[in-house]
């Protein structure tokens, strides 16, 4: 799997990023001593959300700097259970880096959205970056201008709104040329229901006569009984 290479967010405009408190990175040494200690090329960064205000997390977004794997943990607190927040691996060693000792993709902005990692990045209070740098030719290597956006679910009638405005009134139809408008067809049409309604209650049973026309017989009126 690879990080999304991006200027730019992929979440809306309106949308913020939440505010959060980064700790200082913690760079892992081997050793037991400070003397003979040496870089493990493994550094933590820690993301701390607001207190008391777990977020459902849509993407992180970061600028690298010669970082050549991150890992993504997170740390969730299920609002339905009172049980203590546990820690769980969204990402594994997301390469950042085509190779570890050239500089391409050391210093590119990435974002990682929620459908590429492993679990659901909901109810989390704290996110934990573990960067990896296996190459010595880099003296540090971290992530910069780090930002979460939260997730927000679609609105159902904004949804819809779009939509219609999306579609396009055709005011005449190239196949339709020359035939009356349907509207005013419409409108003809339940005026002579109408009409024949009101004829057939008024209707009288009177025998008709002669059929003359100004005195005189209409031979297309006659019939043979």
């Amino acid at each position: 799997m690879e990080a999304v290479k991006m200027m730019q967010t992929m979440t809306p405009d309106d949308t913020k990023p939440v505010n959060f408190t980064v700790k200082a990175p913690v760079y892992l040494q081997i050793g037991d001593t400070k003397a003979d200690t040496a870089h493990s090329g493994v550094c933590v960064v820690d993301v701390n959300l607001p207190f008391g205000k777990p977020v459902n997390i849509e993407e992180v977004t970061f600028k690298n700097y010669y970082t050549a794997y991150v890992t993504v943990r997170l740390l969730r607190r299920n609002p339905e259970q009172e049980a203590p927040a546990k820690w769980c691996t969204a990402l594994r060693d997301l390469p950042l880096m085509d190779n570890p000792h050239t500089e391409r993709g050391s210093q590119d902005y990435y974002t990682i959205h929620r459908t590429q990692m492993q679990v659901e990045p909901d109810h989390v209070v704290c996110v934990r970056l573990i960067l990896r740098q296996p190459s010595l030719a880099w003296l540090t290597f971290s992530l910069e201008d780090i930002k979460i956006f939260p997730h927000t679910e679609p609105d159902p009638e904004k949804e819809v709104s779009d939509w219609l405005s999306d579609l396009t009134l055709i005011d005449q139809h190239p196949d339709l040329e020359g035939l009356p408008d349907p509207q005013t067809v419409s409108s003809s049409i339940q005026q002579m229901w109408a009409l024949t309604e009101v004829m057939q209650t008024n209707q009288t049973t009177a025998s008709i006569g002669r059929f003359d026309v100004d005195g005189c017989y209409d031979i297309s009126l006659l019939s043979l009984t």
